[in-house]
């Protein structure tokens, strides 16, 4: 599943892409995928052909969505269970630093 969503937004051009596995630092999820858009038009753009793909062909639904433009702007956030998906702007996914903030977990894939 993580790397069918991997294939998916770069497919629509996001980039910087990142496949965290973070199963050893918490229990939240097993992988993080990490993305940069341009704008949040291309981030809804992503996430609207994202879901479609994974419930045609996986049958799959996000179990939650969080659009966080209200705080603070330029991230979208899709939890997929296992896997949860994070697209940012450069200058909001800067700002949080998720790769940071986990930088225990073990790098699966980049995809610059």
């Amino acid at each position: 599943m993580a790397r069918k969503i991997v294939e998916i937004i770069e497919e629509k051009q996001a980039t910087d892409i990142v496949l965290l596995d973070v199963s050893e630092q918490t229990t939240i999820a097993t992988y993080f995928v990490m993305g940069t858009v341009d704008n949040e038009r291309q981030a809804n753009a992503i996430r609207d052909d994202l879901w479609q793909q994974l419930q045609l062909e996986e049958k799959m639904r996000p179990l939650n969505v969080q659009d966080l433009r209200q705080e603070g702007g330029g991230w979208i956030l899709a939890d997929y269970g296992d896997v949860i998906l994070h697209l940012f702007t450069e200058e909001t996914r800067l700002y949080y630093d998720l790769e940071g903030l986990w930088s225990d977990a073990n790098v699966v894939m980049k995809i610059l």
